[in-house]
């Protein structure tokens, strides 16, 4: 039984007879033959001349079916313009500066004729395979360099193009000729920033999440960074919004057929049902992702540790000690450090923004209480407190009232309410008597540390860890972390639209809702995506990517 497809987009005017919907639609496979497209809603559309399988199937899993795209295993383009798409452009990949190997690339049509051009008279090498070749300018045929060339003939290259790169050696010379060979050849033109990378995007190699991880690995300083990176990249988040998006396509399949075929006597039981259950799991595992989507922000570009206490408690070589070179002025004198002092450091493997703060205490002079509040400032904001108290002078009056202000409450729960985390650092060990009792026995649970001798460094820096893993998330556990604002903001839009979708009781909007929620999915992986936003991800890349 063959039945066209009419031009209206509504499931509603296919033209089923009754004996057609009440008997051979379950029974028998229905072509497509008609080369319009089936519309649902806002739904993507599908390529005609598809055989749906309808036997054992309800009318729901049918429109699944046609929802779905015929190829899944097939990445398709992004469908974004490239700039200057038409043109093959060549860069320097490698990092500037003398080197051992540098490698020049290039993407485009005329990817071929530049390495032969380069290489006359010898052909093209093998695909995929380092060949030694003498590299001569193309006009004056004088030598440039001894290199290894490899042939990517696209599709299957980095960029989806035909690709060729030139390994060179990394003198700034041999660099500077190579690249002048190239822009003499016609078609050729220099790179710009991140161009390599937008092209893979456009033609499909990679989504835009897979994207932002490649510029994440670039970028990875620490080595929590370069796991997170890595999953990123190997398509972790977009794997899980994919998945996310199937559910809401079924769902959509669903209300759209109740829609169309509520009245007659074709669906199952319970089809609405089923979609509301479907969507009440997507909204918990939504929730669970956004109360963690700080973690993956702060593990991308690092948690704001804040280093505070009482004057003269040995905050500053503390800074020193674990960023590993002199970033404050260390004094005897109580109050050297009268402002905010930070610097980016590696904290046991994760990224952190280390604050030396000034010492909290009352009756200073104008600057040094500006800077106690300024350190106020900074314990509000910060992710982790490291609380430092001279272990020979607890029971000074400064310490107290640190104790008192800064540490009782986080003992009771969080600081200030905001989710904060504090250790205790007891520093000048040193100075107590060797083998004495333990000199804050009713204290929270603390750490002995000496800023002198390095006594007591490894155990902080584990607790350090331990600490920076709930902070940032374990990138090597877990779902994947959400390490931008836009996939914060898209998963809450999401969300909403979920809110919207359980509230309304007209089918109509209900509808609307899971488009709209599926089209919030769909830009986080690159769908639909706005040109300055894709600009501005782009720019992240150096030349060359």
């Amino acid at each position: 039984m063959s039945i066209p497809l009419p031009q209206s987009p509504h499931l509603s005017q296919l033209l089923l007879s009754e004996t057609s919907i009440g008997s051979g639609l379950r029974r028998s496979n229905l072509p497509i033959l008609q080369p319009q497209t089936l519309h649902l809603g806002h739904l993507p559309t599908v390529e005609p001349s598809i055989h749906l399988p309808l036997c054992h199937k309800s009318l729901p899993d049918a429109l699944i079916l046609l929802l779905s795209s015929p190829r899944p295993c097939t990445r398709q383009g992004s469908g974004v313009p490239v700039p200057g798409s038409g043109a093959t452009i060549f860069a320097l990949s490698s990092g500037h500066g003398r080197c051992g190997i540098a490698v020049i690339r290039t993407s485009g049509p005329a990817s071929g004729h530049a390495l032969r051009s380069l290489t006359a008279p010898r052909d093209l090498p093998p695909a995929r395979s380092a060949c030694l070749r003498l590299l001569s300018h193309p006009r004056s045929g004088e030598p440039l360099d001894r290199a290894l060339v490899l042939w990517f003939p696209g599709p299957q290259s980095f960029t989806g193009e035909d690709c060729a790169e030139f390994h060179v050696h990394g003198g700034p010379a041999v660099v500077s000729g190579v690249l002048q060979a190239l822009g003499s050849v016609p078609g050729l033109r220099p790179a710009e920033a991140g161009e390599f990378t937008r092209r893979a995007f456009a033609h499909g190699k990679l989504s835009l999440t897979e994207v932002e991880g490649l510029a994440d690995l670039i970028h990875a300083e620490t080595e929590a960074q370069r796991r997170q990176a890595l999953r990123q990249l190997d398509g972790e988040l977009g794997h899980l919004c994919h998945g996310w998006a199937r559910t809401l396509t079924k769902a959509l399949a669903h209300v759209e057929a109740y829609i169309d075929f509520g009245e007659d006597d074709n669906l199952e039981e319970g089809v609405l049902e089923q979609a509301n259950s479907e969507v009440r799991e997507l909204q918990l595992a939504l929730g669970a992702h956004l109360r963690d989507a700080r973690r993956g922000q702060r593990l991308r570009s690092g948690a704001h540790v804040v280093v505070a206490g009482p004057p003269n408690a040995g905050k500053s070589s503390l800074v020193n000690l674990l960023s590993r070179k002199p970033v404050s002025i260390v004094s005897p004198e109580p109050g050297t450090t009268r402002d905010v002092l930070e610097t980016p450091v590696d904290l046991a493997g994760f990224p952190a923004l280390l604050s030396d703060t000034a010492g909290l205490r009352e009756g200073a002079g104008p600057v040094e209480q500006e800077g106690v509040r300024r350190a106020r400032e900074r314990l509000e904001q910060a992710d982790l407190i490291l609380a430092v108290l001279d272990a020979s002078d607890l029971a000074s009056p400064s310490s107290c009232n640190f104790l008192d202000t800064v540490v009782a409450p986080a003992g009771a729960g969080s600081p200030n309410g905001n989710g904060q985390r504090l250790l205790l650092v007891l520093n000048k060990s040193d100075l107590l008597p060797p083998g004495g009792p333990d000199p804050s026995p009713n204290l929270r649970p603390h750490l002995l540390l000496s800023c002198l001798t390095g006594e007591g460094l490894d155990g902080l820096l584990e607790a350090l860890r331990k600490e920076l893993a709930e902070v940032c998330g374990d990138p090597s556990t877990g779902p994947p972390l959400l390490t931008r604002a836009r996939h914060q903001h898209h998963l809450q839009g999401c969300l909403d639209a979920l809110g919207h979708y359980t509230q309304t009781k007209d089918l109509a909007l209900a509808a609307e809702a899971l488009r709209l929620a599926r089209g919030h999915l769909a830009r986080i992986t690159g769908g639909g995506g706005a040109e300055e936003i894709l600009d501005i991800i782009f720019q992240d890349f150096c030349v060359g990517k």
